[in-house]
């Protein structure tokens, strides 16, 4: 078994869709307000509204993307505009992480492997 999909949940398909597409460099030719796949690889992210009000109370789920240029990246979200959770900063274990909240209030993370 392996995992196949992450899908986000929200009231707003269009505005988060298009958040990710910005933050992953990426553009799958949609629009669709009720659903979006963002990644088509083996695990693929998509967007989606089921129907139900959400109440964006994202607080126990964590999306987390490895990168390669974590300063790149950093500066890529802050012309996003979102709120930053934290700078980039070297953990004990070796990684760079950072965190922000996508529009929904999801928290992601950004890690590198330097």
């Amino acid at each position: 078994m392996r995992l196949g999909e992450i899908c986000l949940l929200t009231n707003d398909v269009v505005t988060l869709a298009n958040f990710y597409k910005a933050l992953l460099e990426t553009d799958n030719s949609s629009n669709d307000p009720v659903h979006q796949t963002i990644i088509e690889e083996e695990t693929m992210l998509t967007v989606y509204h089921d129907g139900s009000q959400k109440k964006q109370l994202n607080e126990n789920m964590c999306i987390a993307f490895t990168v390669d240029d974590m300063e790149k990246e950093y500066q890529k979200v802050l012309a996003l505009g979102v709120q930053i959770i934290e700078k980039p900063s070297k953990r004990p274990w070796g990684t760079i992480n950072m965190c922000f909240y996508d529009p929904d209030g999801n928290k992601v993370y950004l890690r590198s492997f330097q």
